[in-house]
C-alpha cells in the first residue's frame, strides 16, 4: 500500500529535498511489497499553515511532514487545526524542523503532533519515521527525546499516584517487552528497534502496541516519559 504524504514548508529547496529523500526510498525498498517497505507518494505541497490546510483536506493523505516556524499561520497551529478537523482523523502529522528548544517539541506534542524530527534526520530514519506514524505510532528524534526527558526530570515530582512514573507497575512486562520499552524512551523507531534488538518492524510495532496497552499509555511519548520516570536505562542490544 502506498503512503500518501503532504510537505509543508515555506522554502522550495527544502521541499525538493524531502520529495527526492522520500522518492529514492520508493525505488530503493517500496518495490517489495513488504511490511515497513511501503512505498511514498508525496501528493500536494504546501508553503504556509493555512495552505498546508487546505492542501491536506483536498489531498487527505497518511502523513504530513510540517515546518514549524512558516510565514502567517506556522506549524504548531496547523497541526491543531489538522487534529480538531473530524473529517482529516486519520491524518497523522510529523513535525520536521531546525529547531529543537523545548517550548516548541511541547507546544507540537500539546497541538497533537505524532512525532517531532529534526531536519537532519538521516534519509533511512526519516522514511521510517513516516512509515511508523501511517501505521498509528508517535516518535520522537533520539535528540529531541532526550531534551524531553531533561524537561520531565527538571518538573517538580507529583505525588505518588497512578501516573507516576516511580510507582508504575512494569512487572507485567516481559524482558523482550522492558527493552523495547527502553528503546522507545530513546526516540526509535519500530525499524530502528528491530535493528537494535533483532526483531522484525512488524514484530517490533507489535511489542509497543501490547505495551501502550499494558501501561494504559495514550501513545510512543507518554510510554517515554513514563519509563524515564520508572528509572529505565538505554536498551542493551542482544548479540
Amino acid at each position: 500500500m502506498t503512503i500518501h504524504v503532504v510537505l509543508a514548508d515555506d522554502q522550495d529547496l527544502v521541499r525538493a529535498g524531502i520529495r527526492a529523500l522520500l522518492a529514492r526510498g520508493a525505488q530503493e525498498g517500496g518495490a517489495s511489497g513488504t511490511l515497513g517497505d511501503e512505498p511514498l507518494e508525496v501528493v500536494g505541497e504546501a508553503v504556509d499553515g493555512d495552505d498546508a490546510l487546505r492542501v491536506v483536506r483536498r489531498t487527505r493523505p497518511d502523513v504530513v511532514l510540517m515546518d514549524l516556524r512558516m510565514p502567517g499561520t506556522d506549524g504548531v497551529a496547523a497541526t491543531r487545526a489538522i487534529r480538531a478537523d473530524p473529517q482529516l482523523d486519520g491524518v497523522r502529522v510529523l513535525i520536521l524542523t531546525t529547531f529543537d528548544d523545548d517550548a516548541d517539541v511541547l507546544d507540537a506534542v500539546r497541538a497533537g503532533a505524532a512525532g517531532y524530527l529534526l531536519k537532519d534526520t538521516p534519509a533511512e530514519q526519516l522514511r521510517g519515521a513516516v512509515r511508523t506514524a501511517a501505521e498509528g505510532g508517535n516518535l520522537l528524534s533520539p535528540q529531541i527525546a532526550r531534551r524531553l526527558m531533561e524537561h520531565v526530570a527538571a518538573l517538580p515530582s507529583p505525588a505518588s499516584g497512578p501516573d507516576d512514573g516511580a510507582g508504575l507497575d512494569l512487572s507485567e512486562l516481559t524482558d523482550r517487552e522492558h527493552e523495547v520499552l527502553r528503546a522507545v524512551a530513546q526516540g526509535l523507531t519500530n525499524a530502528e528497534i528491530g535493528a537494535t534488538l533483532h526483531l522484525s518492524p512488524a514484530t517490533a510495532r507489535t511489542y509497543v502496541s501490547r505495551i501502550l496497552h499494558k501501561l494504559h499509555a495514550r501513545d510512543r511519548t507518554e510510554l517515554a516519559i513514563l519509563a524515564h520516570r520508572a528509572g529505565l536505562g538505554p536498551p542493551e542490544p542482544r548479540g
